[in-house]
């Protein structure tokens, strides 16, 4: 699948932010060992030269593993030695782009989570990544949906602190943002599987047109990773094949999934403004790669309705909004300018992180993106509501 990227291609392209935006502007006497790695490692920087096909990264068989390592050591004691002899100035100069770098390198730790979890699913083997699920800490079932209203208000959207953020985060505004309930956790495996088991998949009328396309010509049934194996439903984890646990929240369904279900439950998914105003309290805490558990797990208890459960962690959940830029919003010049405001078109904004995000890298105002047939990444369903 041309989403995703062999592990080593990873390794070797974090390395490849640091020599290109770090090494090359401000070490003057740097010379790249291998000048041809700029091709093969650039992504999708058109401002940094040309670049390898994404859907050939995986003929890339040179460098080797040992080789890629030896790359990433290299530039990382040359990144060490002009730290070390910069003056003040130049570490002020250099301190945003290492920031972003470091952000950009626990993005690709996510992506390798879900990039490794694809690759093993196409084998019938099902390798195990990690033999075993660690211990849940939850002791009740998830219990019964319940919706938690909001009054409308003139919300502050985006991020205002001195903290760092990313550019498509600001600037911060604020926005109208009308009365709504919101599901107080994410839709689980069982509840989705009522869906699937009332002919949600061979119902027309939930989806949108693009999405109906799509599921017919990709003959979705269900969720990517499930498989009915005995008359029963199993999914694949990075754990290993097993029978799917119903007070899981659901995960690995495109936008157009997330949507379908939400008609069919008479409901629809939150704006990003929605989510970001009901989230601005809670606290970040949940299942994330930290736990090294590598899958959504269900709630730590039951709840009483009256608190919003699993907001970050999990599952990334999927809004109604598209990814747009805030009013106001200028990409930075240069290279580094691509790094988010190139995508504002066809995409769809993802809120409050996954088992695969690091736990130190979410906030509130963090948005992912992905485009509405996307399914390989922890994707998975809030409910909203309108209210009258």
């Amino acid at each position: 699948m041309p989403d995703v990227s062999p592990t080593k291609w990873h390794l070797a392209h974090t390395t490849w932010f640091f020599e290109t935006f770090i090494l090359k502007v401000w070490m003057q006497r740097y010379r790249a060992e291998v000048p041809q790695y700029a091709y093969l490692f650039n992504s999708y920087y058109n401002a940094a030269g040309d670049m390898h096909r994404r859907d050939l990264r995986g003929l890339i068989s040179r460098p080797t593993v040992a080789e890629t390592y030896r790359y990433r050591e290299s530039v990382d004691n040359c990144v060490i030695t002009l730290i070390e002899g910069a003056d003040a100035a130049l570490l002020d100069e250099l301190e945003p782009v290492m920031v972003l770098g470091l952000h950009h390198e626990q993005q690709h730790q996510e992506l390798l989570v879900a990039d490794i979890k694809h690759v093993f699913a196409q084998n019938p083997l099902y390798p195990v990544f990690e033999a075993a699920l660690p211990a849940s800490p939850n002791t009740a079932a998830p219990g019964p949906q319940h919706f938690i209203e909001f009054d409308e208000t003139m919300a502050l959207i985006g991020h205002g602190s001195s903290e760092f953020s990313y550019d498509n985060e600001g600037p911060q505004h604020r926005a109208y943002v009308p009365a709504f309930s919101l599901s107080n956790r994410p839709v689980t495996n069982g509840e989705y599987l009522a869906f699937i088991e009332s002919g949600g998949y061979t119902r027309p009328e939930f989806w949108l047109s693009l999405g109906w396309t799509t599921l017919n010509e990709h003959r979705w049934e269900a969720p990517l990773y499930w498989v009915i194996r005995d008359g029963q439903w199993w999914n694949f984890t990075l754990s290993g094949f097993r029978p799917i646990n119903e007070d899981e929240p659901v995960t690995h369904v495109s936008y157009f999934e997330a949507d379908a279900y939400a008609n069919w439950d008479g409901a629809r998914l939150p704006t990003e403004f929605e989510w970001e105003r009901a989230s601005t309290n809670v606290p970040i805490d949940g299942n994330f790669v930290d736990a090294q558990r590598f899958h959504p797990a269900p709630p730590a208890s039951g709840g009483d309705g009256t608190e919003l459960l699993q907001m970050f962690g999990d599952v990334w959940e999927w809004t109604r909004s598209a990814y747009l830029p805030y009013p106001g919003y200028r990409a930075a010049p240069g290279a580094l300018g691509e790094y988010n405001g190139k995508f504002m078109c066809n995409q769809m904004v993802l809120r409050g992180g996954s088992c695969a995000t690091s736990r130190d890298h979410i906030r509130s105002t963090y948005r992912n993106f992905f485009p509405p047939d996307k399914r390989w990444q922890f994707t998975g369903i809030r409910l909203a509501r309108d209210l009258a």
